[in-house]
């Protein structure tokens, strides 16, 4: 039975210095989809994100990628995810076309087209320049690249659109769109900027003091609240941050 979820989370528990961060957390990513994960500062995004990607480990719960468990085959399922978060890191002296390289080297994969993939994210004819001339803009373009360039069936993005301006918005737009519906990925995408995630996503989970405390259809919230995701985002995140004061 091929499993329709790209990642399940259950009772998931991260315990810093006997502190939890995140609590009990449940997570359903259907495949194909755009699930937008919104919360404030400090809810627990990226280190759910972290914990996806195995570099940090629950403190109790299950991760299921594919139907994986990510604790018993990590290395084989990483291979099938893409990934940036937080402020993407490269040799700063390389290009960005060498860098693509050592990082598909890394993965163990080739016969990859690097400049297609530069041209996908809007990095045409940089030529030798290295990384450090790179603009806030050309340096989130390069993450992302790095992220798709191995075709992975799962897309994880912390903050994709930082940095970019409003042609670049739209192009990162279109291009996320491209890849759930010519490439069959799934995207789990978090942002600040909620109009972004109104023009992508197709799920919502929203994420207090380290609980999913809501996933629900875009779909719904904008048939169901006349003020769309802002203001029912404002909402769940004030609710919910009573309930756990």
């Amino acid at each position: 039975m091929e499993f329709e979820s790209a990642v399940k989370i259950s009772g998931l528990v991260k315990t810093f210095n006997q502190k939890e961060v995140i609590k009990n957390c449940n997570m359903t990513v259907s495949k194909g989809s755009v699930y937008g994960l919104l919360g404030v500062n400090g809810a627990g995004k990226t280190t759910i994100f972290k914990l996806l990607l195995g570099l940090l480990h629950p403190t109790a719960g299950q991760i299921e990628i594919f139907g994986k468990d990510i604790q018993i085959g990590e290395n084989c399922i990483l291979r099938d995810v893409g990934n940036m978060i937080e402020t993407p890191i490269f040799y700063e002296h390389l290009s960005a076309i060498e860098n693509l390289e050592i990082h598909l080297s890394y993965m163990g994969i080739q016969n990859t087209d690097i400049q297609k993939t530069l041209g996908t994210v809007g990095l045409h004819d940089i030529g030798n320049q290295p990384v450090s001339q790179f603009s806030l803009g050309m340096r989130q373009r390069l993450g992302i690249a790095r992220a798709i360039i191995h075709q992975p069936k799962l897309l994880i993005l912390d903050e994709p659109i930082n940095g970019l301006d409003p042609v670049g918005i739209r192009e990162m737009r279109e291009l996320f769109k491209d890849l759930v519906k010519k490439h069959d990925m799934t995207i789990l995408v978090s942002s600040h900027i909620l109009s972004e995630i109104e023009h992508i996503a197709d799920v919502i989970g929203i994420i207090v003091d380290g609980s999913i405390v809501q996933e629900i259809e875009l779909a719904t919230i904008e048939k169901d609240s006349a003020d769309g995701l802002e203001e029912y985002f404002l909402n769940i995140v004030h609710g919910g941050m009573k309930q756990h004061a």
